[in-house]
């Protein structure tokens, strides 16, 4: 047994949540999106100021012509790309424990 090891289980499980829950504010906003939701709304406010934060680096990242195409491929692009690093580092930790 290595005394280096760092990882814990309840450390993995808890970064994979958080993977999991920047995921579905993601596709939330998403199909709030394409179903046109009340931007009025409060609700629908917080889920796109959340989505727009933690899409920022791939917000408009496509070009499309078609808006719809721009926010399901930027948006779904991030949470794609959270779901994958996020569940790779909670196997990892999953692993060294």
């Amino acid at each position: 047994m290595s005394p280096y090891r760092t990882g814990s289980p309840q450390a993995g499980r808890v970064i994979a949540i958080v993977a999991d829950v920047m995921a579905l504010i993601l596709g939330l906003w998403i199909l709030m999106y394409l179903l046109d939701a009340n931007r009025a709304n409060g609700f629908v406010q917080f889920v796109h100021d959340a989505a727009r934060w933690l899409a920022g680096w791939s917000h408009d990242l496509f070009t499309f012509d078609e808006e719809w195409a721009r926010v399901v491929c930027g948006y779904g692009l991030a949470a794609v790309v959270y779901l994958f690093i996020g569940h790779a580092v909670a196997g990892r930790m999953y692993r060294r424990h």
